[in-house]
């Protein structure tokens, strides 16, 4: 919908809806024509919303911005759906003119008199609204999706399988650590085993050696005692033949 005397932008208005908390939205109106223009702004529900700048004049070829405020919802909806619409109603008054000659009556319908009229319907938006996805990307998305479930199975088919295979090589791990265990466990007591053989050995070579010893030790103590007894023989024979 378009105006020969008024430019109105954007052609609805959208309004982020947000429990128990106001929110605002904005238009433009542009004099598209070298005359004065006056315009006035209405809604279909003047308690639910209030508007900056209702009325105006615009010179020629300048714009103003319009504020709309919606007060704040005292419910929840499941949906957006809104039924609400605003109306910017524009004529052409005289050169020159300010908003001291602005009139109610200015509006009402006069022979020769055009109002325009333009509407805007409310659409109602999330307060936080996610990233807006080119038609393109969502496409691919669409096209990507049943790939992405097939990749997701195959993910958790391969996390099974990897579980699978990490425990198998967990308990093989537990096994092999559990062989070493004992392996350790059996040298060591075949270690203790044989340690006393080793000291027995040793001990029977070193009595062995003693053994020796004191043999070769009485083996020269009588050597010495006979020697002696020779010895002490002999002086005696000597010392009898001396006396004769």
């Amino acid at each position: 919908m378009s105006n020969t005397l008024l430019r109105v932008h954007p052609s609805e208005l959208k309004i982020p809806y947000e429990y128990k908390r106001k929110r605002s939205c904005c238009m433009q109106l542009t004099n598209k024509t070298n005359q004065y223009v006056a315009f006035k702004v209405k809604t279909t529900s003047p308690r639910k919303y209030s508007v900056r700048h209702a009325c105006g004049v615009l010179p020629p070829r300048s714009s103003c911005d319009i504020t709309v405020t919606m007060q704040a919802p005292v419910e929840m909806l499941s949906d957006y759906h809104c039924k609400d619409k605003f109306l910017v109603q524009s004529v052409v008054v005289g050169h020159g003119a300010t908003m001291r000659d602005f009139a109610p009556e200015l509006f009402t319908k006069a022979p020769g008199r055009v109002i325009e009229e333009f509407k805007l319907r409310v659409v109602y938006v999330a307060a936080n609204p996610p990233s807006p996805v080119p038609e393109e990307e969502e496409e691919e998305e669409e096209d990507a999706s049943p790939r992405s479930e097939v990749m997701s199975h195959e993910v958790k088919m391969t996390s099974v399988f990897d579980a699978v295979t990490v425990s198998t090589l967990t308990d093989r791990s537990a096994d092999e650590v559990s062989s070493a265990e004992d392996a350790s466990v059996e040298s060591m007591l075949v270690a203790e085993r044989e340690f006393p053989v080793e000291e027995n050995q040793k001990l029977q070579q070193q009595m062995e050696l003693l053994r020796a010893a004191r043999s070769s030790q009485q083996g020269f103590s009588a050597m010495f005692v006979l020697l002696v007894f020779m010895s002490s023989v002999c002086i005696g024979h000597f010392m009898k033949q001396i006396k004769v």
